[in-house]
């Protein structure tokens, strides 16, 4: 076996397989450059990092399962006075991650609740965290299966592997007892231990609604607000876009027939 190839074969054991990419033509600029072994190598690292980190990235995203096409960068800021730029930018670095807070993102329908959720999860992906994205709809019925094949606790020891759980829409159906009991389960587990990031368009006082008892409740709004940033959305984008494209349409001249 070739010298190179014993090489390659080593470095592919190592899993550093930037270095069996990029080995070769590396040495040949630092030949031309006449840079050092230190510098090489340095080189090198910095590509696999470079590339190790993209990947997880990747894997991260992908992970997240987070709808495409929104990002926070996108989101209308200026629409929403409630909401300072440094408070935003605060909450993408993503450091109340690792003191379990939550984020509470109240509107009516149309306000950029679910907007704005994606795109600070996308952001915290982008910095290296582990987060989930589901409706409350979709999240209730595979606790509810869950329960049902006595693995519920195996599930919430699952979703414990993300940092924060972005839960869309809690307020978007009308639950049952059943429905609204394992969700609250799960509230209940994650509270002081991850993050959980919720979106509705319902109040607190009105999230009798949701959970169906006042004591029940109490318990899941005291657990989510306890360590928690509210943000509210006043406006809707999608009534402004629907009266703007009216505004639009109005002064389009008449057609000739």
């Amino acid at each position: 076996m070739k010298e190179t190839d014993q090489l390659e074969a080593l470095l592919r054991s190592f899993y550093l397989s930037s270095f069996v990419r990029n080995y070769k033509d590396f040495a040949e600029k630092a030949e031309k450059q006449k840079l050092g072994h230190v510098a090489y190598l340095h080189e090198l690292a910095h590509t696999e990092s470079a590339e190790r980190q993209g990947r997880r990235t990747e894997r991260l995203l992908n992970q997240a399962k987070l709808p495409r096409g929104k990002t926070l960068d996108d989101f209308n800021l200026s629409r929403q006075p409630s909401i300072s730029p440094g408070r935003l930018k605060a909450l993408a670095e993503g450091e109340f991650l690792d003191q379990c807070e939550n984020i509470l993102i109240f509107g009516i329908p149309g306000a950029g609740k679910t907007h704005l959720a994606i795109g600070l999860a996308r952001e915290w992906c982008l910095r290296g965290r582990r987060v989930l994205y589901t409706t409350a709809a979709m999240l209730v019925q595979e606790l509810l299966v869950a329960k049902r094949d006595l693995r519920l606790h195996q599930l919430i020891k699952k979703l414990d592997r993300y940092e924060a759980l972005i839960i869309d829409d809690i307020s978007y159906i009308p639950y049952n007892r059943d429905e609204t009991d394992v969700l609250f389960v799960l509230l209940a587990e994650r509270y002081e231990t991850r993050s959980v990031v919720v979106t509705s368009n319902l109040v607190f006082s009105q999230w009798d609604a949701i959970f169906k008892d006042p004591m029940t409740t109490r318990a899941a709004v005291d657990r989510l607000v306890h360590h928690a940033t509210i943000l509210e959305l006043k406006e809707s984008y999608r009534q402004d876009e629907a009266k703007r494209r009216k505004k639009a349409q109005d002064k389009e001249p008449p057609m000739e027939d």
